[in-house]
């Protein structure tokens, strides 16, 4: 883990930062182009695929034994990204996890607005439980929106009455739409990808008219008891820090078991770069272990 590795990436991402008045086409080309920049490794596999009408991005990993499902959900403030442009970071928790991974292209805004996303989510979960997969063998996992998305889709299935997933896996959830964390003011400098204006001008496209302080859209505002174990990891250079650690603190409240980790001196989404930032592998690592652990 070295301060070389920290500042490369902090320049990297500084480059491609989402200035907050480009165009939102623009804004999913920019992030089409980062998250393509690196391709993937030669022993994973993507195959399209769907569940419970949802499209789907399905991952395999060579010499992986795929005796667990990590349904994941990608990131993208709700108006970008898609299922295929997360499938190397889905691997790697594959793999660490004995497990295939499905991600979801659930439908974006400003096309799609809230609860397009909820309701596909949770019907990609009742889909791979209709498969016969059991619950047991799920996990949940995802990154920035997705992350705040696992959550409500947890919610959601508990008050439909489905059985939840083992355990679920946020990286740097984007759990309050509402932007009342405190880090969103003291991290503003530090962090060098994500800007509360471009935050902000993107949240009516996916909260239209409703309220973004609804546990489905904000889940740090929902009743989280009776969740799985959640495992949330951030870092200490974004202005989504609070995001996690409120949620993490409101989850421990409901008695939800919590492990919350933060590491310091890396951005937003971190584990997306741990093939150049040794924190990110570090981090996917220690998930592994704590999933692996929930996992039947």
């Amino acid at each position: 883990m070295t301060s070389e590795q920290r500042a490369t990436l902090d320049a990297i991402l500084r480059q491609s930062s989402f200035p907050p008045d480009i165009d939102l086409e623009e804004q999913r080309a920019q992030l089409r182009a980062l998250l393509s920049a690196q391709p993937l490794s030669a022993d994973i596999t993507v195959t399209a695929g769907e569940l419970g009408g949802v499209p789907t991005a399905e991952v395999t990993v060579d010499g992986v034994d795929p005796r667990h499902t990590v349904l994941y959900f990608h990131g993208g403030v709700y108006v970008m990204g898609d299922a295929a442009l997360s499938a190397d970071l889905a691997a790697q928790i594959a793999r660490r996890t004995d497990a295939k991974a499905v991600s979801v292209d659930y439908r974006l805004a400003p096309e799609h607005p809230y609860p397009a996303a909820v309701d596909d989510a949770l019907a990609a979960y009742q889909g791979l439980l209709s498969n016969g997969t059991s619950p047991a063998d799920i996990v949940f996992a995802g990154e920035s929106a997705g992350g705040g998305l696992i959550v409500a889709t947890m919610v959601n299935a508990r008050d439909h009455g489905l059985p939840l997933p083992a355990a679920a896996y946020a990286m740097s959830p984007y759990a309050d739409l509402t932007l009342a964390g405190e880090t969103m003011k003291t991290k503003r400098a530090a962090d060098p990808l994500m800007n509360p204006d471009a935050l902000l001008a993107r949240i009516p496209d996916y909260v239209a008219e409703h309220d973004a302080a609804l546990g489905l859209i904000s889940p740090i505002f929902a009743d989280l008891s009776g969740l799985p174990p959640l495992v949330i990891q951030a870092g200490s250079h974004e202005v989504l820090l609070d995001d996690a650690v409120r949620l993490a603190r409101e989850a421990a409240a409901a008695d939800v078991e919590v492990s919350l980790g933060i590491t310091p001196g890396v951005p937003h989404v971190f584990q997306a770069y741990h093939a150049i930032l040794d924190e990110g592998a570090t981090a996917l690592d220690r998930a592994g272990r704590l999933l692996s652990a929930y996992l039947s």
